[in-house]
């Protein structure tokens, strides 16, 4: 396994000299550090310039952004495309609803434990990888997305009620209640924005582990990984529950912030909007993820702000998504991540020696 892995795209890492195995892990843990650090200074600057409007819009926008992380772990990683992720962000919402209301649980352990069944769940969703690829997964997990769909709709979100729906009828729905350290809308922000970073630094910390390196393989070829001796099942199934786990943690945040969820919002369709988002954001980079969080929430909610239908945002998006498919696979963070790139060669001062 760690001979298929290189140093530089040139230099095997079981050949590669220590010094240069030592700049490559400080440069791993340097853009690991300037990643989180990325994230967590937009949660303490954002609250300071924008209006609760907008702290409560880009609030959902970083929560969706975890899923999002999810949906490029899977297609970037593995080329396998599932549409059921929003899905499994209501499985996490309805669970840390249930654990919040019925059982008390703090609102930590309750996002966590959303997350887990949602890993579950999305574990159980990924069995049809094993026989399916491309078109007739998407249908699959689609299906599945139609499923819950239907489900939520008849039983709806628990609200403070008792049972073990947890529904309340005849009486006013009871909200959520926040952390204690995340009380304002400004400081759940802030909070989201943790997780946010957690969750990047986690499928990052995965992508450069041997489950990472067992990914590379797969999506190369299931020959070439079983005669490297990689377990398919094994890590296919691990990448299913991990994107599973941040839609989960996703939902659960979402229901923290709203207090409450509604059935209609968690339709098949946009488990579609999810996924095309992801690709136009980038599926190759961590700041993808960020940018379809804005795309799915803030972008609409801007058009509304100037007057413009915020259902144009599905022409954009389509247009957006064909050129990401045709000329830009790496999306809106993996063109901007080039374009910063060959700046910094080109005011850098070696890049200056080397331009004619």
């Amino acid at each position: 396994m760690s001979a298929s892995s290189t140093l530089g795209g040139a230099l095997p890492l079981a050949d590669a000299p220590p010094a240069a195995l030592a700049l490559a892990a400080r440069r791993a843990h340097l853009s690991l550090a300037l990643m989180a650090g990325s994230v967590l200074l937009i949660g303490l600057v954002v609250p300071w310039l924008a209006n609760a409007y907008w702290i409560k819009t880009l609030t959902s926008s970083l929560a969706l952004s975890i899923a999002a992380a999810g949906v490029a772990l899977l297609y970037g990683q593995l080329g396998l495309v599932s549409l059921c992720q929003y899905a499994l962000l209501g499985v996490g919402g309805w669970f840390a609803l249930r654990a919040g209301h019925g059982l008390g649980w703090p609102f930590e352990l309750s996002v966590l434990a959303g997350g887990l069944l949602s890993c579950a769940v999305g574990m159980l969703a990924g069995l049809p990888a094993l026989r399916l690829k491309g078109l007739y997964l998407a249908l699959v997990t689609m299906m599945m997305a139609g499923g819950f769909q239907v489900v939520i709709n008849v039983t709806g979100f628990p609200d403070g009620g008792a049972g073990w729906l947890g529904r309340v009828f005849g009486s006013e729905r009871l909200m959520m209640p926040r952390p204690s350290l995340a009380l304002s809308d400004a400081a759940y922000f802030r909070y989201v924005a943790g997780w946010l970073a957690a969750v990047l630094a986690l499928i990052e910390l995965h992508r450069r582990t041997r489950a990472g390196r067992s990914w590379a393989l797969i999506r190369r070829g299931e020959a070439a990984a079983v005669a490297a001796g990689v377990n398919i099942l094994r890590y296919q199934t691990w990448a299913f529950g991990l994107a599973g786990f941040c839609a989960g943690v996703a939902g659960a945040l979402l229901a923290g912030g709203v207090g409450q969820l509604d059935g209609r919002a968690f339709t098949a369709g946009d488990s579609v909007m999810l996924f095309a988002l992801t690709v136009v954001g980038g599926v190759y980079h961590w700041a993808g993820a960020l940018v379809a969080g804005l795309l799915l929430r803030a972008v609409p909610a801007l058009l509304t702000d100037f007057g413009v239908n915020g259902y144009l945002a599905m022409i954009f998006f389509g247009v957006a998504l064909l050129h990401a498919l045709v000329t830009a696979p790496s999306g809106i963070a993996g063109q901007l991540a080039g374009a910063a790139d060959a700046l910094f060669k080109r005011l850098s001062p070696r890049g200056k020696d080397a331009a004619p």
